[in-house]
């Protein structure tokens, strides 16, 4: 079949479970001249998914990866082979020995419910008699989910192999690729041993081989894989006369990083419990060497009996009768890590038409496969994918030592509680301000994000707290990574004034001829005003969802300022700048201090030969002057809702900046401050964070945004879909708790006459108020003052529905 924009050529590489669904689901959506490559033998051709256990555990942290999972239990239990089904739904059961895990498990049945999955905590007892074999004494409780089970992931590829099949998709084994192809910065062919391709599209899902086909592409995959040990007993007498493959809940047993499953008679047994060892993905061996060297698969290496030895203990105090059971088989199986645990999904720039589907593990193969082809056939997946986006991760988290380290880390914290502030350990510091020494001095708390040290709070500081009278007690989950200090930076924010380091928000530059058509048109407000205004905007797709928030700043006729979010921004506009127009990320070279609070004019106007005043220098407007020596770039812009703005300037003259800022402040009483109480303050007035509160899954009147959208505006991006918009069925919503000791921290079920209706996005004690502010997805219409229920750690926290912005609702204190 010749290549048609509604018939492209596309090649998979790969015919693991993710290459397997994938081809599926692009047939199914009419894209069916699809090649498979695959370099093993079919059915089984050695990669991941030949070794997989097979467990579906679809709770998560991550509502995107839950989303997969559910969507893996769907479709692969509507899919059999010769009758037997590829799932088997016998439902999951995690246990805990100790409290803290107990206590983690009622947060894991709140994302259970909060993402829509059946679950509940159990006791003791009912853990028993879904698991006879555990010795109760040393179990307090479990997490049950009655809809996870067993993937039979090889027979699931069989079964979507032959649809895909059906409707025209071929799939060739012992092919190796050896290069892509391509002209003019798109992808044109893979070429393997015995042949070559012609494609449109290539997708690598080749799971721990991807680095080696990103590289013949000329793409960076940032992936590390891992060996990880699995092994099974040999006939257990306790399991006598079982028919079945398996009849008990998948079992987890993560105060010991174990997991179990039933091969019938036996016992298999993962674990996680043993040091990392990482395999270079260049040197991982084809298919045919590997089985000289008697090994099983290229992706099974030999079992290492020293790296078990510490689990045969841990397996008897949960099971006598494995204290006596013999390994009948064991290896340790590779698979893949990334340095944030989350898969690589996503068309490359630089090389269009190819795509990343990596990283993947069978519990997550049929929704990704699903979003991808998404993706490539509407232009657009219906899930936000911006955890997995290829771009996610900066230029500094992309060297092979992070990759590895981070990559490694990943793997011994599979199992372990993370709260949601737990930054890495290592490497650190990678990134930092050019204030950091400043920082330190001050006694900074630092937490990392992006690869940046972000101050959190400064124990400079701690002397203040006193003054604020007693605070509500923290329980210890809340009081992790928070210390009341953050309370005393919040009201020295809202009566004096105080240093905020801004520098790690990501700063673009777009100049050039066509410079103001093209910001226009990509996005949502009018952007048509004169130098030196500010405008908050939004990036949208074809559909209207949030791509992302922007603040554009006009400095010249067509020189631009853009305060964005993640890579993906600058990806987008790179994707559709037209000639003549440059787009550039000027982060690194540059630095920003926010000073914020109602004595800022004080701070900033002797140092300035500039007009502050409120009429020479207005609110969302842009200026270049000077801050003493330094040279600067003042915005006018207060993200706490407080007087102020943001000063900008080169990396160089960074530290001259915050010392002018700081010695000139000393009589005013300034102080430095950071993010626990910007977070804080921010959420006092209601302004959104995308990528938590708002996604491309949101349009911006759901999202409460709407007011940076220019209707009238001709032609820009996602504007059609919003004209056919219907009525929001849902709304962010600001929600406050009604006791004023109780705190709740983001991602925890609403519940809305009893049930579950939504979910936190955002929140964050709020010192002005007295109270925790929470906003929620919840259905649209609940009235201001109607009682809700927010669940923390398996507790109905009473909150009110609350009108916004909570705080300052007529601006006073911004525009003056």
């Amino acid at each position: 079949m010749s290549s048609t924009p509604d018939h492209p050529r596309v090649v998979v590489v790969g015919a693991g479970i993710v290459g397997c669904c994938l081809a599926d689901e692009l047939t199914a959506r009419g894209w069916t001249d699809v090649t498979v490559l695959e370099q093993g033998p079919l059915p089984a051709p050695g990669g991941s998914t030949s070794h997989a256990p097979g467990l579906v555990f679809q709770t998560s942290p991550s509502r995107t990866l839950t989303a997969f999972a559910r969507y893996t239990v769907e479709k692969f239990g509507s899919l059999d082979v010769d009758g037997v089904s590829c799932f088997q739904q016998v439902g999951g059961l995690e246990l805990a020995t100790t409290p803290e895990r107990l206590a983690e498990l009622h947060r894991r049945a709140g994302y259970a419910a909060s993402w829509g999955v059946r679950g509940e905590v159990v006791d003791a007892a009912r853990c028993k008699e879904l698991w006879p074999l555990i010795d109760r004494s040393v179990v307090l409780g479990g997490f049950h989910t009655p809809d996870d089970g067993l993937a039979r992931a090889l027979l699931a590829a069989r079964a979507q192999t032959a649809r895909a099949t059906a409707r025209g998709a071929r799939f060739l084994e012992r092919h190796t690729v050896t290069g892509i192809e391509r002209q003019d910065g798109r992808v044109t062919a893979v070429v393997t041993d015995r042949g070559t391709f012609p494609a449109d599209h290539v997708v690598s899902a080749a799971g721990f081989w991807g680095p080696m086909i990103g590289r013949m592409a000329g793409v960076d995959v940032p992936l590390q894989p891992l060996a990880h040990q699995y092994a099974r007993t040999g006939p257990l007498p306790a399991l006598s006369g079982a028919s079945a493959e398996a009849s008990k809940p998948i079992l987890r047993f993560q105060d010991r990083d174990l997991y179990f499953r039933e091969h019938t008679d036996r016992i298999g047994i993962g674990s996680y419990a043993h040091r990392p060892l990482p395999v270079d993905p260049f040197a991982v061996l084809p298919y045919d060497e590997a089985r000289a060297r008697n090994m099983d698969m290229p992706s099974s290496y030999p079992f290492t009996a020293e790296d078990w030895a510490p689990v045969r203990d841990h397996c008897g105090r949960l099971m006598p009768a494995l204290r006596d059971a013999e390994i009948e088989t064991g290896f340790n199986g590779v698979f893949s890590f990334t340095p944030d645990g989350m898969p690589v999904l996503g068309e490359s720039r630089q090389l269009r038409g190819f795509w990343l589907a990596e990283a993947v593990w069978v519990t997550h193969s049929a929704g990704v496969a699903r979003a991808v082809a998404e993706w490539m056939v509407d232009g657009r997946p219906s899930l936000d994918l911006h955890e997995c986006d290829l771009t996610r991760f900066e230029e500094a988290q992309r060297s092979p030592s992070y990759v590895l380290e981070r990559g490694a880390q990943q793997f011994v914290e599979v199992y372990d509680v993370i709260h949601p502030l737990q930054p890495m350990e290592r490497p650190r510091p990678l990134r930092v301000s050019p204030f950091y020494a400043r920082q330190q001095q001050l006694g900074a708390y630092f937490l990392e994000g992006g690869g940046w040290e972000r101050p959190h709070w400064y124990e400079a500081n701690a002397p203040l707290v006193d003054a604020l009278g007693p605070l509500p007690a923290r329980d210890a989950w809340s009081a992790r990574h928070w210390s009341p200090i953050a309370a005393a930076e919040a009201r020295a924010t809202r009566e004096g004034v105080a240093l905020y380091d801004m520098t790690p928000l990501r700063r673009l530059e777009v100049t050039g001829p066509g410079s103001l058509a093209f910001l226009d048109r990509m996005t949502s407000n009018n952007l048509c005003r004169k130098p030196g205004a500010v405008t908050y905007t939004l990036l949208l797709d074809e559909s209207g969802g949030i791509r992302s928030d922007l603040t554009v700043a006009r400095l010249g006729p067509d020189r631009f300022q853009i305060g964005a979010n993640s890579p993906a921004d600058l990806d987008r506009l790179l994707r559709h700048a037209p000639a003549g127009v440059r787009v550039r990320d000027i982060t690194s070279g540059t630095c920003c201090v926010g000073v914020w609070g109602p004595l800022a004019r004080d701070l900033v106007q002797p140092l300035s030969p500039d007009d502050f005043s409120h009429e020479a220098f207005g609110y969302f407007r842009a200026k270049e002057t000077y801050i003493g020596h330094v040279p600067v770039t003042a915005l006018r812009l207060s993200y706490v809702g407080e007087l102020g703005w943001e000063l900008y300037t080169t990396a160089d003259l960074g530290l001259r900046l915050w010392d002018t800022l700081w010695e000139a402040g000393r009589e005013l009483g300034v102080v430095a401050a950071g993010r626990s109480a910007f977070n804080s303050l921010r959420l006092e007035k209601g302004y959104r964070a995308w990528g938590i509160d708002m996604t491309d899954e949101h349009d911006p009147f759901e999202a409460g945004v709407g007011f940076a959208v220019r209707m009238d505006k001709e032609g820009f991006a996602g504007q059609a879909a919003l004209r056919e918009r219907p009525e929001p069925t849902r709304r962010l919503t600001p929600l406050l708790l009604d006791d004023p000791a109780a705190v709740v921290l983001g991602k925890e079920p609403v519940h809305v006459g009893g049930r579950p209706a939504g979910y936190v996005t955002s929140a964050s004690y709020g010192y002005t108020l007295g109270r925790c502010v929470a906003y929620a997805w919840l259905p649209a219409g609940l009235a201001t003052g109607m009682g809700v229920h927010v669940e923390y750690f398996g507790e109905k926290v009473p909150a009110t529905v609350a009108d916004e912005p909570l705080f300052d609702p007529k601006m006073t204190r911004m525009r003056r």
